[in-house]
């Protein structure tokens, strides 16, 4: 977790539960708004004031997401309004003043081009913690009975396995939401694979798709990505393709290596920044561990609500939240 857009990448879910999908992000960007009350003025004296915090449709950036907005909240006394939004939509959100924040960012280079080095409404905000993997993937159970399918030369002796009634007689390469960042049509067509990209629409129907097919003993290949809390549910077997080098996707049309590996950054407006508000020194000092969003993500997709599975991780963390305020 699309093509909307090829780059060198996640990015993910349907939430279990309705306060759960109150964060989520409607489809191909979408219109609904929650808004968190919040208390008067941050820790430090100074008033937080509003931010603005894109969610992006996957749970892993809905757990980055609930964690700040409940320190942002709890802690400093912002008020955060939450907007439904996909990947490119949200950096539009920051030349028109709609935007203050994108919790997790993976890669885009021609935005980051666009809105930070070109228009200078927006600032990089520092990394994640996170590191992301993108790839793709197939169930556990192929794996074991194709061993030598998880090499990418091998994928053509296997697409008549992969064929499906949206594949047009090709083998199928199923991908998630259309928003999310991908190389996958120009792999295929660079790597010579008889092979077609459908996708599934989402972070959910996507991991219910590999679920089902490990359940079932059916063939799928996909694209996947970490960090995701899914991986520790169904395992999921990486399929190797032409080693990423420097420079190798710096064509999206002339892809025809693997994914590189992504140091998740947060995005920051310049409004914000400038402004001195604690929520912006939050954003710039907010950084955790894979397992931390895994952990958290885990328990909203249980159908605990983000913002009670925020709490639980960050009463567990005082300390790392401690170090993020000082």
């Amino acid at each position: 977790m699309k093509k909307a857009e090829r780059l060198i990448k996640r990015t993910l879910p349907a939430m279990a539960g309705a306060a759960a999908a109150a964060l989520l992000l409607a489809g191909c960007g979408g219109a609904s708004v929650n808004q968190a009350a919040a208390a008067g003025g941050g820790a430090t004296g100074t008033p937080c004031g509003t931010v603005n915090v894109a969610m992006n449709a996957w749970v892993g950036y809905t757990a980055d997401a609930a964690v700040y907005s409940y320190v942002a909240k709890n802690k400093l006394g912002c008020s955060v309004v939450q907007k439904d939004l996909n990947e490119q939509v949200s950096w539009q959100g920051f030349a028109s003043g709609e935007v203050d924040l994108i919790i997790e960012n993976w890669g885009h280079a021609d935005l980051t081009k666009q809105y930070i080095t070109d228009q200078k409404v927006a600032v990089d905000a520092g990394p994640t913690g996170n590191e992301g993997h993108i790839g793709w993937y197939v169930p556990p159970w192929m794996a074991e009975k194709y061993p030598d399918i998880t090499d990418g030369q091998n994928l053509n002796k296997y697409a008549s396995m992969f064929t499906t009634s949206e594949s047009g007689g090709k083998g199928q390469v199923l991908d998630g939401d259309p928003a999310f960042v991908t190389n996958d049509e120009a792999l295929v067509k660079n790597l010579n694979l008889d092979y077609k990209v459908v996708f599934a629409g989402s972070e959910a129907a996507l991991i219910q798709s590999f679920r089902t097919a490990e359940q079932n003993k059916t063939p799928l290949l996909g694209y996947f990505y970490e960090p995701q809390w899914f991986l520790s549910e169904v395992p999921l077997k990486k399929v190797n393709l032409p080693a990423w080098t420097e420079g190798c996707d710096s064509n999206p049309e002339k892809v025809a290596c693997d994914y590189p590996t992504y140091k998740l950054n947060k995005i920051m407006s310049k409004k914000l920044e400038d402004s001195g508000s604690p929520a912006a020194k939050l954003a710039k000092a907010f950084t955790w561990t894979n397992e931390d969003q895994n952990s958290v993500a885990t328990d909203i997709q249980g159908g605990m609500a983000p913002e009670a599975a925020a709490k639980k991780w960050v009463d567990a963390h005082q300390s790392v939240v401690d170090g993020w305020l000082s």
